[in-house]
């Protein structure tokens, strides 16, 4: 048989039994902080339908930067001096479903998708091609209408990870 055939008959719940079987005591789940779909304006927080977008990659919608420009003179995200010269019109694309996707891949942007924009055109794409089609060949036209532009030129509008842990 052996000595310690009854050790497991306690009269008491330990620790681990409680959170483990009984609910116990549940880990916090961070969710203070979530990030804003690349498709809203980052002022009115609403759909954007003529989305411009700044050299810090903030997408604003014009009928609501433009105002607010006027009256306070600065970028409401960061806090700083800006005219409506700082800002870039934004070309998106869509697809047949109405969603938005890069024209060069047809991938469709997710909440999750690596999103850029190239400041001297306004075209927008995923990470993915400008990494594969410009970046890695040397090639630095725009992938749509072949326009020069310098590396710098690349604006990154949203960062491919999770959305409760991702900061801009």
């Amino acid at each position: 048989m052996g000595k310690k055939q009854h050790q497991k008959d306690k009269m008491y719940i330990t620790a681990t039994e409680w959170r483990e079987q009984y609910g116990g005591k549940r880990k916090k789940t961070e969710s203070a902080y979530k990030r804003l779909p690349f498709y809203c304006c980052a002022l009115s927080l609403q759909n954007f339908s003529h989305p411009y977008g700044t050299k810090d990659g903030h997408v604003f919608d014009l009928s609501a930067i433009v105002p607010f420009i006027r009256k306070y003179g600065i970028n409401p995200i960061t806090g700083e001096k800006m005219d409506s010269k700082a800002l870039f019109k934004l070309n998106f694309h869509k697809n047949a479903d109405g969603k938005y996707h890069c024209p060069v891949m047809y991938r469709v942007f997710t909440d999750t998708s690596a999103i850029v924009a190239i400041k001297t055109t306004g075209n927008v794409y995923s990470l993915e091609a400008v990494n594969e089609l410009n970046l890695k060949s040397k090639n630095m036209l725009d992938l749509i209408s072949s326009e020069p532009f310098k590396k710098t030129d690349i604006i990154t509008i949203q960062v491919k990870c999770k959305l409760v842990t991702c900061q801009k």
